[in-house]
């Protein structure tokens, strides 16, 4: 069984490397679509100002580069098992965000809307494969025990 768990756990992994690979590799689409998309809180207007001035780079494209940086790292990180469990909550606090800011389906109407819905649950979905990961995290240890002792 530990096997199947590995071999599901690098196979979910991919989602997260590829879509982050993506990301970065179309860094100009990606900051388009955080501009269409993310609303920065005016609370936070004069951190953000800051970190243009010292980046250089407008905010959208900052989170573009650390969005497809965290979904690369995370999924690296969950199919070589180091850290699955800690990279597996932070995935699902990310998965959340982006659920909220890119499928606003509660705004929509018609197929827009149907597709979003599509979209938000398929992403509740991925959230549900991340928990069992972050509860499973490196597997059975010596006194736990395993699934064949059941």
């Amino acid at each position: 069984m530990p096997a199947f768990i590995t071999f599901g756990r690098v196979l979910f992994a991919v989602l997260f490397i590829v879509s982050g690979a993506f990301k970065l590799l179309d860094i100009a689409g990606t900051t388009q679509m955080m501009t269409d998309k993310v609303v920065i809180p005016a609370l936070l207007t004069p951190y953000t100002t800051q970190l243009e001035g010292l980046s250089g780079m407008p905010m959208p494209q900052m989170l573009a580069i650390a969005t497809g940086a965290l979904e690369v790292i995370c999924g690296l990180m969950i199919a070589l098992n180091f850290g699955a469990r800690f990279f597996a909550i932070v995935l699902i606090f990310f998965v959340i965000a982006a659920t909220f800011y890119g499928h606003d389906f509660w705004n929509q109407t018609g197929a827009e809307q149907k597709n979003n819905i599509a979209h938000a649950l398929k992403n509740l979905s991925i959230i549900g494969g991340l928990f069992i990961i972050a509860g499973i995290g490196r597997g059975p240890r010596a006194n736990e025990p395993t699934y064949t002792d059941v």
